[in-house]
């Protein structure tokens, strides 16, 4: 009996211990639920301050874009704006630089002719009887006599000694930029587009080096095709370097350059698809015609006079030379010093035997023709206007004048602009 009973209670008592151990273990867990529902009633009262607080940043972000928008807009309208008021300052110092324009260097001599070139015009002026002819060869004699006492020049200079009577419809320096008009953009940033002066075919020249050229049948019909789509493709037998090259008459007038080899000018038939002539132009050495444009070592320019070739002597000779070139048989028929340095300068190019050269910054600023040379001695750099391109993209590849149209085809940054110009007399600037 005592064992029985001592069992009883021995399971009473481990009842009892579990009890109070199980009454502890819950005791423990509603504890640390009632913990979890209050982090969870705390997480839930930040994420709603959190919510508010995000609508509220989000109102104040829109109500700040809708401010900034309205101030982009308003930027937008004042930079428009400010745009015009650009373009018109410019054009009016386009005006202004043109009116009064500041003068060039010339020595002496020249200075000299000029006097006594506007003391005969003066005279014509009070002699209304007396030809225009006879007084153009009165001015010719002067020139000559100024020449002569100039004394003999070294022959590597080869520059004449006596003066080529101007032909009779071809007497017209340029005034100034009448008008500018930005064809469109294709191509590389350089290159060089022209149109021949007896059709109106167009030809384009993209990059600096090549074997093929695109020709297209007019200006309006390369103006409205994409890139070189619709045009004739004429690959030359040999690659043209340099933005240099011509069309005259019928005929391409591109420059050749191998390395360690002479220059060579190659005169191509544009309807027979042939070369007809090619001549060696011998030259100290390969060196650029203009700093701003190194790759063009020769710049070949037609007009009404006929064909020219703008160079460069040697790496040591500062200015720009000028032969004038028989488009025929391609002979060098004479050569002269322009006095026009060569640092600076992007492009040139000839109207009426005179040439203009257009010269610029390293860093693209404002073109401007700043220097020319005439080869019948009919016009003084000195009195000659100072003229100033319309601040467009960058700097000129190319510019071709093509007399017909008096106009110029430049290349600028890959867009094709065309410059209409302004001309007068010459012994009238």
């Amino acid at each position: 009996m005592k064992p029985v009973f001592l069992l009883l209670v021995s399971t009473f008592w481990t009842l009892t211990g579990a009890q109070y151990y199980y009454q502890g273990l819950m005791d423990y867990l509603d504890n640390r639920l009632l913990a979890i529902e209050d982090h969870m009633q705390l997480w839930h009262d930040q994420s709603r301050r959190y919510h508010t607080e995000l609508l509220d940043f989000k109102k104040l972000t829109a109500e700040a874009m809708d401010g900034l928008r309205n101030d982009h807009s308003t930027i937008l309208e004042d930079l428009t704006g400010a745009g015009v008021r650009v373009d018109r300052v410019e054009r009016e110092m386009d005006f202004v630089e043109i009116q009064t324009s500041p003068r060039a260097c010339a020595n002496k001599a020249d200075r000299v002719v000029e006097h006594e070139a506007w003391g005969l015009q003066e005279s014509r002026g009070e002699e209304e009887g007396e030809d225009w002819e006879v007084l153009q060869s009165r001015v010719s004699g002067i020139l000559f006599k100024k020449e002569s006492l100039a004394g003999e020049r070294q022959y590597r200079n080869m520059t004449p000694l006596f003066v080529f009577p101007p032909t009779a419809d071809c007497v017209e320096i340029i005034s100034g930029i009448r008008s500018v008009k930005i064809l469109k953009r294709v191509g590389s940033p350089k290159g060089m587009w022209t149109r021949d002066p007896r059709s109106s075919k167009v030809y384009v020249f993209n990059g600096t080096s090549g074997d093929t050229i695109h020709q297209f049948d007019s200006v309006r019909d390369f103006s409205r095709s994409p890139d070189a789509i619709g045009s004739r493709q004429i690959r030359l037998p040999s690659d043209w370097t340099s933005p240099g090259s011509a069309v005259y008459n019928g005929y391409l007038y591109y420059v050749e350059q191998e390395e360690d080899m002479d220059v060579q000018v190659v005169k191509y038939d544009l309807m027979s698809d042939s070369v007809t002539d090619i001549a060696m132009f011998p030259v100290e050495s390969q060196a650029s015609v203009y700093s701003l444009n190194p790759e063009i070592v020769a710049d070949l320019a037609a007009d009404d006079e006929g064909l020219w070739l703008l160079y460069a002597m040697s790496d040591t000779e500062p200015n720009i030379y000028l032969a004038k070139m028989d488009p025929t048989t391609l002979d060098i028929e004479q050569i002269w010093d322009t006095r026009c340095p060569r640092e600076n300068a992007e492009a040139a190019f000839v109207v009426c035997g005179t040439v203009y050269v257009v010269y610029n910054t390293r860093m693209a600023s404002r073109s401007r023709i700043q220097c020319l040379f005439d080869v019948n001695d009919m016009v003084v750099s000195e009195e000659a206007p100072l003229i100033y391109f319309p601040r467009r993209y960058g700097a000129h590849a190319s510019l071709k004048y093509n007399p017909e149209e008096k106009q110029l085809y430049g290349w600028d940054d890959g867009y094709q602009i065309i410059y209409r110009l302004t001309m007068k007399r010459k012994l009238l600037v």
